[in-house]
């Protein structure tokens, strides 16, 4: 049995858009991800805690284009003060964007990663959550990625699974990793 993760005071969903959870591009583990997103979702806005989306703008001709219908957030935004939607250049979701700025007005110490690309846009975010001082949890269900395809005479195909497990230790001791979706919590900023 596995400890409940002391609660985190904000959640960062990662480029969960329809090009990597439907259709043809999708992650392969897009239903698990799908489920275990929208839990954290609903239990982070029961219990008061602060909210962002990320989304990713693709280069021009990219499946995540602004605009496009790839591009769009899977999941329904409550938009307001404690949900937001930032929209990002760079796989690290605090370069470029107000993520910083904006977790610091809400009085946020604390963060949930989930999302995808897994050993991408996840882990650049987690890792300058942690270098920001901020207590992350990485709930090991909760993020995707595809498989990294073989390259001949160099190695074989390295499945998702393995890739978003290897992603996530590479953050180290300070990430919370061993966490399921259902295990974290959630409170509200102290500052609000």
């Amino acid at each position: 049995m596995t400890e409940r993760a002391l609660p985190v005071d904000a959640l960062i969903v990662v480029d969960v858009q329809s090009a990597f959870v439907t259709g043809e591009g999708a992650v392969p583990a897009a239903a698990r991800l799908v489920d275990r997103t929208s839990d954290l979702i609903e239990r982070a806005r029961r219990d008061g805690a602060f909210i962002a989306h990320l989304q990713n703008d693709g280069p021009p001709g990219a499946e995540d284009e602004p605009h496009t219908p790839g591009w769009e957030l899977h999941h329904a935004v409550a938009h307001g003060p404690a949900e937001v939607v930032i929209r990002k250049p760079h796989d690290d979701g605090f370069e470029d964007t107000t993520l910083g700025e904006v977790l610091t007005g809400a009085g946020v110490r604390s963060v949930a990663v989930c999302g995808v690309m897994s050993e991408m846009c996840v882990q650049a975010t987690a890792r300058t959550a942690l270098a920001l001082g901020y207590r992350v949890v990485v709930p090991h269900d909760a993020h995707a990625t595809q498989d990294i395809p073989a390259a001949p005479g160099i190695a074989a195909s390295v499945p998702a699974a393995t890739v978003s497990r290897v992603a996530a230790y590479a953050l180290g001791s300070d990430a919370e990793t061993t966490v399921t979706a259902a295990d974290v919590t959630f409170a509200a900023p102290a500052a609000r």
